[in-house]
Order: structure tokens, then C-alpha cells, then sequence
């Protein structure tokens, strides 16, 4: 069933759990990400980026997304992940999303504030709920790019500053957390989250958690993390199952030999992650 990710988050930050929010570019990583949740009996995210709409097509993979949630037994949320201009955000409520994200991190704070407040008015008047960002998170995705040098961490003060003169629904914050692969093994901050979640009321988001070990993930969960985005892991198992297969078989011609087992991979790593996330069974 379609939803907004409000209800979905709210009730992962009451009983303790995380919604998997998980990124997807095709028809295949839909089908991934919808089988599993089915499978586990949990709510997801199914975020679509900027980028993922230009390469799909922002009338076509919307639509797609959108049939899945709208047959699925579990609750589904579509959701504008990293959105980096109004422009976006306006094309993605157009296109049926019930979620957004407007990414105006790099910004300077108050820069920041004016972004999310605009995009704010228009989405809460359609009863579509937004995240913000707070503090900038290492690595690349997409638009935001960051270098380990300048990644800086959430301060808890201004988060809950943020969060006041914003008036958005959901805070992403850094903590150590990166986009893409780490280069050795991450390491949460767990005083600075136990000091946001202490100043702030809304539901918190980790970014970048592709990599991270589950027992941080799980730490993060316990502390208050209610979303936790997934894209590198479920692209990693999907172009090593297909390399996998067309090096095993490189006279295969039919797509869906090569494409049906990747799906199945993506699948067995969004089904583990939910595990994870302690989101199983919670639809």
C-alpha cells in the first residue's frame, strides 16, 4: 500500500526500530526492494535521487514505484532522496512521491533554513512529509560531493536549532557515517547521536550505511536512528551477480537469465538488512 513515510517513522521512533529506505535506478531494484519487504512483512522507503530520474525518466520510474507500492500488502512510501533544488522537488510531488527530501547541506546554515522552509510550506500542504540535513556526511552522492577533510559532524545544538526554525519532519544527521564504500572500518559517534536525539524530537535518518558494521547499525537503531538508507550494497550485488553470470555463461543472450538472478541478490541483501534495521514484521 502507497503511504507517506510519515506514519512509517513515527512508529519506528515509538517502538524502537529503523525503516530500510532503500535507492533505486530500474524496474529490477523496484522488484528487489518490494519482494523483500513482502517477504519480511516491513515497511520500506523506496527513495528514487535526482539523478535516478533523469537516467529512468521522472514520468516512467515514479510510475513504476508507485504500482509496486500501490500492490504491495506492506506499507510503501516513494521518497525524494537528496533532492538538491526546488525544481526537483516540485517535479517529484507532481510525479506522485510521498516523501521528500531537500538536500541543502552544503549550504550555509541560514541559507539552509530558507531552502527547507520553502519546500516545507508547499509539501506540508499537500500532507507530504520532508527530511532536512544538518552537517555534511563524507563521500559522494550524486550532487554532494565531500572530501574526507571537509566533512564536518552534527552539532546537537544546531540540530535542534535547525529543526525549530525549519519546522521539517525528519533530521539526517553525520556521525561518522560516509556515502558509498569506507575506506577501513567506520566509526559512529554515538555520544554526538545520544546528544541530538536528547535536543531533538523528530525522527532521526543515517545516511550512508552501506558498509557500516550491524553492530553500529544496531547501537544506531537502539539510540534512536528511525531511517537508514541503503544504495551501494544493493548495487554492488547487483553488477557482481550479473558479471557473475555472463562470465559463467558469455553466450547468453536472454536478458532475464542474467537479470532474474541479480534480482534475487538485491532481494537476500535488503531482506538482511531489514533484519538488521528490526523492521521485520512490523507492517
Amino acid at each position: 500500500m502507497l503511504v507517506t513515510s510519515k506514519e512509517l517513522l513515527l512508529d519506528a521512533q515509538k517502538n524502537g526500530y529503523a525503516v530500510g529506505a532503500f535507492n533505486t535506478n530500474n524496474l529490477e531494484i523496484t522488484h528487489a526492494i518490494i519482494r523483500a519487504a513482502e517477504a519480511k512483512r516491513a515497511p520500506v522507503l523506496v527513495q528514487i535521487s535526482a539523478g535516478a530520474l533523469k537516467y529512468a525518466g521522472p514520468e516512467f520510474l515514479p510510475m513504476i514505484v508507485a504500482k509496486a507500492a500501490q500492490q504491495a500488502s506492506v506499507p510503501v512510501a516513494i521518497h525524494l532522496d537528496h533532492g538538491p533544488d526546488f525544481k526537483t522537488v516540485l517535479l517529484a510531488l507532481r510525479t506522485g512521491f510521498t516523501s521528500i527530501m531537500r538536500d541543502a547541506s552544503k549550504l550555509p546554515y541560514e541559507q539552509n533554513v530558507a531552502e527547507v522552509r520553502k519546500v516545507v510550506e508547499v509539501c506540508h500542504a499537500l500532507g507530504i512529509p520532508v527530511e532536512a540535513e544538518i552537517g555534511k556526511i563524507g563521500g559522494a552522492e550524486e550532487h554532494v560531493v565531500v572530501s574526507e577533510r571537509e566533512a564536518l559532524m552534527t552539532d546537537p545544538d544546531e540540530a535542534a536549532r535547525f529543526v525549530e526554525d525549519a519546522g521539517f519532519d525528519f533530521l539526517a544527521v553525520a556521525i561518522g557515517n560516509a556515502h558509498g564504500f569506507y575506506k577501513g572500518e567506520p566509526k559512529l559517534d554515538f555520544d554526538r547521536l545520544d546528544a541530538i536525539r536528547r535536543r531533538v524530537s523528530v525522527p532521526l535518518v543515517l545516511h550512508g550505511a552501506s558498509g557500516i558494521p550491524d553492530y553500529q547499525i544496531t547501537e544506531a537503531v537502539k539510540r534512536g536512528i528511525c531511517k537508514i538508507n541503503i544504495d551501494t550494497e544493493i548495487r554492488y550485488a547487483f553488477i557482481t551477480t550479473m558479471k557473475k553470470i555472463m562470465d559463467e555463461k558469455p553466450g547468453e543472450i536472454d536478458p532475464r537469465k542474467i537479470l532474474g538472478p541479480a534480482i534475487d541478490a538485491m532481494q537476500a541483501v535488503v531482506e538482511s538488512k531489514i533484519e538488521i534495521f528490526q523492521s521485520a514484521g512490523r507492517a
